[in-house]
């Protein structure tokens, strides 16, 4: 481009900071972001910016942080409308006797629809543009994602037992094998495979979602190592632990996403880091749940990808990634001893760039650079409780939360604007939300 060369685009975001991710750690100041279509024409100087590029739209944003969407890689959406109905109670009582037997009885297609879109809600509003569904109906989800316009990896669900979506293990492999094939081109959706836990799947579908990622390229996503409890169970019964399980059915695989790893030892590491496989960490619903400590730190000085999830919102209760971001990076320094473990920039990598690895996808996503997808999200700095401001990166780990985001794009297309969901009926969505929860309460008393 020359210096007179003056090019069209369709969007210039202003930003008086600006966190690309990559290269890691940087702060910019007054830069601009130029949108063309559904991707990042440049990410330049604003001076450079008033010289190379006219814009049929710009964007000011003058207390503000711009940088990329936030990805969050684990979560049940449609859970939200359990949100707050059993809490404070260990794993598997909370699973066994409450949310099982709730499922049971609630979940529809019509439930899935309205619980995703209250998840997607909350997620838009809290900088989230990208996330992992692992729940039933997943062609639901997806919908709805899709129609909505945010990214997201849905997950088929599998298990040995029942569902609401299925009879068994064969028939949510050939559903999940008709439904990645249903949204394999998709621009939004990332179809996948969610064996449930090594303690709900036996060998014979574990092997059978191997060979269907193979065949497919879809990632697979699975909870692994939850619980000490799931940890030493498996040792009694089958004389190896679960990841050396998984290792030996060849699920540990560069496709493949390892939820909560709470409970893990050198072994599990070594094998993490031969096989590739990615490490999803959701330290809020962990917490709450009792069910241990993920030693980040560690992990990633392994080389071990580690991206963050907020699991649902049954067991966190909310869905606000920049929260998690603060728990994930307080707790890291806990159990490695150390207050320099997962810095305020480790931890918005986790929440972007790492993400964007577990999916496949960092060619696109999770950083701000010319070419990538236009996945943007900005946070207001300009309140008093994120005053004075010396380190944009520290505020949005160790002081903000979600509700400062102000501004998304995904794809280039506005998704909220001056804090208020462009492509949700907020209004007409809490309607069927109070319906549920009546529908619910009326069967807990």
């Amino acid at each position: 481009m020359t210096a007179d060369t003056i090019t069209a685009a369709d969007i210039r975001i202003n930003a008086r900071w600006l966190i690309p991710i990559e290269p890691a750690g940087t702060v910019l100041e007054h830069y601009a972001v130029i949108i063309q279509g559904d991707r990042l024409a440049a990410v330049i100087p604003q001076e450079q910016a008033d010289r190379s590029f006219r814009t049929r739209e710009t964007v000011d944003l003058p207390n503000h942080v711009v940088m990329p969407g936030l990805i969050n890689m684990h979560g049940h959406a449609a859970m939200s409308l359990f949100r707050g109905m059993a809490d404070d109670l260990p794993l598997m009582t909370w699973l066994n006797d409450h949310i099982w037997p709730a499922e049971g009885r609630f979940i529809s297609e019509q439930f899935i629809a309205d619980g995703t879109q209250l998840a997607m809600a909350e997620m838009l509003r809290t900088g989230t543009t990208t996330f992992s569904d692992m729940y039933f109906f997943p062609e639901i989800a997806a919908q709805m994602a899709h129609d909505t316009g945010i990214r997201a990896q849905v997950c088929f669900p599998l298990l040995d037992f029942p569902t609401p979506w299925g009879a068994g293990p064969e028939e949510y492999l050939s559903k999940g094998a008709d439904f990645i094939d249903s949204w394999k081109n998709d621009c939004y959706i990332m179809p996948a495979i969610g064996p449930h836990a090594p303690y709900t799947v036996s060998d014979g579908p574990m092997i059978e979602a191997v060979r269907l990622s193979e065949k497919t390229g879809a990632a697979i996503q699975i909870h692994l190592h939850e619980t000490a409890f799931e940890v030493a169970e498996a040792t009694e019964k089958l004389g190896q632990r679960p990841t050396a399980r998984l290792a030996d059915l060849g699920l540990l695989r560069p496709e493949t996403q390892c939820v909560h790893m709470t409970q893990i030892d050198a072994s599990d590491i070594s094998l993490l880091k031969q096989t590739g496989a990615h490490v999803i960490h959701c330290p809020e619903s962990n917490l709450k749940l009792a069910s241990g400590l993920c030693p980040v730190q560690e992990l990633l000085d392994s080389g071990i990808n580690v991206a963050i999830g907020t699991d649902g919102a049954a067991s966190n209760n909310d869905l606000d990634l920049f929260g998690e971001l603060r728990t994930a990076a307080m707790m890291a320094k806990v159990v490695a001893n150390d207050a320099s473990a997962l810095s305020a920039h480790k931890a918005l990598q986790m929440a972007t760039i790492n993400g964007a690895r577990a999916l496949g996808r960092d060619h696109e996503l999770g950083s701000l650079a010319e070419g990538k997808l236009a996945d943007i999200i900005a946070i207001d700095l300009s309140d008093p409780f994120l005053q004075p401001v010396y380190d944009p990166a520290s505020h949005l780990v160790y002081s903000n939360h979600g509700r400062s985001v102000s501004h998304s794009w995904i794809n280039g297309v506005p998704q909220v604007q001056d804090g208020r969901l462009t492509r949700i009926d907020v209004a007409d969505l809490m309607l069927r939300v109070e319906d549920w929860a009546g529908r619910i309460r009326t069967k807990a008393d």
